[in-house]
């Protein structure tokens, strides 16, 4: 039965263009190893409910509480990457929450088709989707216009009701900021199984999101939204980087991380 549901859940995903070789095609590695949070003026770096970095005004920067005294090519720095992260940070928030609805709708949609309501791993798999929501909703959350992302990487779950179905979703939807953009990257929305309303209220929501800042992202599907956010996100790390290299209190928080700069830590490059 284990082999079969296997076999089913991999078929779905493809059908959905969730699976694992969809995602192959781009694959974004991105995550935030700090809690982000951002409002109209401010933005702040949380180390549990402790905040340890602090930017005014995208021109301000304290860390630890204390104000750091910059130069005019840091201040530049500084302001490229507050402002990314002011614009980035709401607009990965509806990526996330509504992207991954509309995955699981998704998936759920192709599913039915395929096995119908009635069958035994219908239950445990609804149920392992609906730990899914709300993991990525616990971890990225809006009011009002205050934004937040936690850190690091959500996507163990030790208890679904199937591990099964726990293998075939961790592949498929993580909740890695990183794995968020993989995974809506890879839904086809042009596919009848998608749901065009909910696309459409992405879109909508992703243009009305954080309206005064530079929209830069002139993309029209959820694929290049994803792919243009994974690469936004990567040049705001080399700002980051820049400001830890300069800036020695700045130093002791990587807060934008991936797969890829770990490794090159990890080798000494």
């Amino acid at each position: 039965m284990f082999f079969r549901l296997r076999a089913v859940i991999f078929t779905m995903f493809l059908f959905t263009g969730l699976s694992s070789s969809a995602q192959a095609e781009y694959t974004c590695d991105i995550d935030f190893a700090f809690g982000i949070a951002v409002n109209n003026h401010q933005l702040r770096v949380l180390d549990k409910t402790r905040t340890v970095v602090q930017i005014n005004g995208q021109s301000q920067l304290f860390i630890g509480g204390r104000w750091q005294t910059l130069t005019d090519e840091q201040r530049g720095w500084l302001k490229d990457y507050a402002s990314g992260l002011h614009y980035v940070v709401p607009k990965m928030i509806v990526l996330a929450t509504e992207g991954v609805d509309l995955a699981i709708d998704t998936i759920e949609h192709v599913y039915l088709g395929l096995v119908g309501r009635d069958h035994d791993s219908y239950e445990r798999l609804n149920t392992a989707m609906s730990r899914v929501q709300n993991r990525v909703k616990d971890k990225f959350r809006h009011a009002s216009n205050h934004y937040f992302i936690g850190p690091g990487s959500l996507e163990s779950v030790d208890d679904f009701v199937d591990s099964e179905i726990e293998a075939q979703l961790e592949e498929a939807i993580s909740t890695s900021v990183g794995g968020i953009l993989s995974a809506i990257s890879g839904i086809n929305t042009g596919n009848s199984d998608v749901n065009q309303e909910k696309v459409a209220e992405i879109t909508r929501q992703l243009n009305s999101v954080g309206e005064q800042l530079d929209v830069g992202d002139k993309a029209t599907t959820l694929r290049k939204k994803a792919e243009w956010f994974c690469e936004k996100l990567k040049r705001l790390d080399i700002a980051e980087e820049k400001l830890r290299a300069s800036v020695p209190d700045f130093k002791p928080y990587d807060i934008i991380i991936s797969q890829k700069k770990k490794s090159n830590e990890e080798s000494g490059e």
